[in-house]
């Protein structure tokens, strides 16, 4: 049986996506597929209880008939990282029962595919980081990566060597148009010569960006005080909290993004309104805004939003909302699928044990056609 843990340098970089479209082209290949996510990162509330939303999307797209509790056998809420680091729990048992449930799920498996925390160290107060489920489970490790500027690689490196021997190879996601053939000519030679494996670069696909202002807004409940689209993706939030000028180079360093900040912070509005990566004001309080404020920002064409909740909430709202955006449904993971087919080496990270998923030279007849799964 061949592992698979796939995470990531951060959070919120497609990773839901990648692991169960793989885990998807491994199935449809024949190959009998499981799925675990140790540590439940992506809550919400369901029924009375706190999940995470990604295994019951697995359960949907690979018809596993596994519960819950033993896909995700350690729901890692806030209140569960206070009562670790108060001693309430026990590291040595919650790596057993990661084992036991692993072992549950894996049998009579082809192949198991792990979904990681929300990045590469979380879990560190438990001793379970992404690295070392790895280890734990005996997996090889795909390594999900953006990639914006040149110091990028650095992180990778570092994920890389915290990684190991493990690393099965570093799939970039989410790459700009006009950077993507830069990271393919020069990025990934790069580090295919620091003995780095990179099976694939993905572009960025907009309906996997994130989630349309228009949606943001619905999900919020939040009022729209502009005539101005609200087609435009978000992919990130920034909270208005500082001075304006150090907020015109925090907002400055980003892209579609909305900024979220009380509706009394005119100065906030206006440096905002200046920045081209922001898409979006959502103004917390329930304040509106000045007409001033209005009117420059129609004029920008960037919508506002004014919800009733105060900034903390909003933030914790807003953060959700653009996270669990990206991998909403079975078609997204079937337009990844498509992306994984089309610009990377599925074979390669896959690496399944010789003979499992291929064809049988006597299942193709002697016309060429074949009927049976193949790699």
């Amino acid at each position: 049986m061949t592992t698979i843990l796939v995470t990531a340098t951060e959070e919120s970089t497609g990773k839901t996506a990648i692991t169960l479209a793989l885990a998807a082209i491994a199935r449809d290949r024949g190959l009998s597929v499981g799925y675990m996510k140790p540590k439940g990162t992506r809550l919400e509330s369901v029924v009375g209880k706190t999940l995470d939303t990604d295994p019951m999307l697995a359960r949907e797209v690979l018809d596993l008939e596994a519960g819950i509790a033993d896909l995700e056998p350690i729901v890692y809420s806030p209140t569960f990282i206070e009562g670790a680091m108060s001693g309430r729990e026990d590291p040595d048992r919650l790596a057993e029962t990661v084992r036991d449930r692993f072992d549950e799920l894996s049998a009579d498996r082809d192949l198991m595919v792990i979904e990681g925390g929300g990045s590469l160290s979380t879990g560190g107060v438990i001793d379970l980081t992404d690295p070392e489920v790895a280890a734990l489970l005996d997996a090889r490790v795909l390594l999900v990566a953006d990639h914006n500027r040149p110091g990028d690689v650095d992180d990778v490196l570092a994920a890389v060597d915290v990684i190991g021997d493990r690393i099965a190879g570093v799939l970039f996601n989410r790459i700009d148009e006009g950077i993507h053939d830069a990271v393919e000519s020069d990025v990934a030679p790069f580090l295919e010569g620091c003995g780095v494996p990179v099976p694939g670069v993905l572009p960025r696909v907009t309906e996997l960006a994130g989630t349309t202002v228009g949606e943001f807004a619905e999900e919020l409940g939040a009022d729209v005080l502009t005539d101005a689209p609200t087609d435009a993706y978000l992919e990130r939030l920034l909270v208005g909290a500082m001075g304006a000028q150090a907020s015109l180079r925090y907002f400055r360093r980003t892209r579609n993004a909305v900024v979220i900040t009380g509706g009394d912070r005119s100065d906030i509005h206006t440096t905002a309104l200046e920045a081209s990566g922001v898409q979006c004001l959502c103004l917390t309080g329930g304040t509106r805004p000045s007409e001033a404020v209005i009117g420059l920002a129609e004029e920008r064409g960037v919508p506002i939003l004014l919800v009733d909740s105060d900034t903390r909430s909003t933030i914790e709202r807003a953060d959700d909302i653009i996270r669990s955006g990206r991998t909403r449904d079975e078609r997204t993971v079937e337009r990844m699928r498509e992306l994984l087919e089309t610009h990377a080496n599925v074979d390669a990270m896959l690496d399944t044990p010789d003979g499992i998923g291929e064809v049988d030279a006597s299942d193709v007849d002697d016309s060429g056609a074949d009927d049976s799964p193949s790699t």
